[in-house]
């Protein structure tokens, strides 16, 4: 009897237990059943939203092409008419001369004349086919766009194959499934979106002293603000001397990392620099993105610019007071975004598309010819304070990024 009550309550305990593993199983797979539900539903909503700018796009692009056409099939219509008609008019003229009797020198004479005014009457319309055939560049710009969509495509589906929920624990399924972000990628960084930022290093950010320059006062190792007085700063071979910039101390050179900027005040500019940059440089060298050697997303006041060797791309965005920046090295790519409550809008992707065989603008032509090299280097955070009383601050990152970071 003691036997089996032991066996009993063995039984009973292992009954409560699995009991408990079934709830905590039925939690586990209600929890991925709605968050796989509401991603599918942010996906299919993105991607009805992707299909209304691609047939907006295709609306425009045909309506280009018949607008084109009936402008230049008029003109040319205008001018066949004119030649037939003058054709005409002078055979007709020539006709009569012929049937003139060679008797009658006077009706000669008036033929004659009359077949000369004809002659000489070349009152044409104005020459059709002046300007080029615009519309056949269409093809082209359609083109460009079909592979850099392609290729955006094959890269978030490398990323997305590089996914998935082995290691995330249950309490981080549940504040992902709760994400606001969504976004349908990067389409020519002219479509703003918003995106999860896959296996990222959460990046810790140390202002270097040794390379501030004199008219930056650092606050600590994570406060920079530009003032008018000089800063009797020690000498330093690695110290900005003609612009008013701080490098992080901080190398990266592999893995992805992600880091947060506060914008307190005035023009700033954010971005990254080799580890070789020259801080001696002369000022208009030495600023972050006009060389081929820095890059950066500047705030100018009214609007955000992004920056690389010399060549700037003005993005129509609001002002968010935190910017988050992504670096992927092993996808040669920069991201900003403006970071505001829970929400990540994507302000500007600096990656090449080196197999376009159309660049649609010179800035993106720059990014797909020389971007790539960056990454041959260690890179360093930059920073550039450009008007007076510029102050940022590198801010720890938000309590909802964090959750949807990891690390590699």
């Amino acid at each position: 009897q003691a036997q089996q009550a032991k066996f009993l309550s063995n039984v009973e305990n292992e009954l409560e237990e699995l009991a408990v593993a079934i709830a905590q199983t039925r939690k586990m797979v209600e929890l991925i059943k709605g968050v796989a539900t509401k991603e599918k539903e942010r996906v299919e909503k993105l991607f009805a939203e992707a299909s209304e700018v691609l047939a907006t796009f295709q609306k425009e692009v045909a309506g280009f092409i018949e607008d084109g056409e009936r402008s230049m099939l008029g003109e040319a219509e205008a001018d066949l008419r004119w030649k037939e008609e003058r054709r005409a008019k002078l055979a007709q003229c020539k006709q009569n001369l012929e049937n003139v009797p060679s008797t009658d020198t006077i009706y000669f004479l008036q033929e004659f004349q009359a077949l000369k005014i004809a002659m000489e009457d070349n009152l044409s319309p104005a020459p059709g086919f002046q300007n080029e055939l615009n519309f056949t560049k269409c093809t082209q710009a359609v083109c460009a766009v079909k592979d850099m969509l392609s290729a955006a495509c094959k890269s978030q589906w490398d990323s997305l194959q590089g996914k998935g929920v082995d290691g995330l624990s249950f309490q981080e399924m549940e504040e992902a499934g709760d994400q606001s972000r969504e976004g349908w990628g990067n389409f020519l960084s002219r479509h703003p979106c918003a995106s999860f930022l896959p296996r990222a290093v959460a990046f810790i950010i140390d202002l270097d002293s040794d390379t501030a320059d004199k008219f930056i006062q650092l606050f600590g190792t994570k406060g920079a603000k530009r003032v008018l007085c000089p800063i009797p700063y020690p000498e330093s071979p690695t110290r900005f001397v003609n612009c008013e910039q701080v490098l992080g101390v901080n190398l990266m050179n592999r893995g992805n990392y992600y880091w947060e900027v506060e914008l307190i005040d005035g023009w700033v500019s954010i971005g990254v620099i080799t580890e070789d940059f020259n801080p001696r440089e002369a000022y208009n060298h030495s600023r972050l993105g006009h060389n081929e050697k820095s890059c950066c997303l500047q705030w100018n006041g009214q609007n955000y610019v992004a920056w690389f060797g010399g060549f700037e791309s003005v993005i129509q965005q609001p002002f968010f007071h935190t910017i988050g920046v992504f670096l992927e090295y092993s996808e040669k790519a920069l991201t900003f975004y403006g970071v505001k409550d829970s929400k990540m809008t994507c302000l500007q992707q600096l990656k090449a598309f080196p197999f376009v065989k159309v660049q649609l603008d010179p800035f993106q032509n720059k990014i797909n010819h020389q971007f790539a090299s960056l990454f041959s280097s260690k890179l360093k955070p930059a920073f550039f304070l450009e008007s007076v009383d510029a102050h940022l601050q590198i801010g720890p990152l938000k309590k909802d990024c964090v959750s949807v970071l990891k690390r590699r």
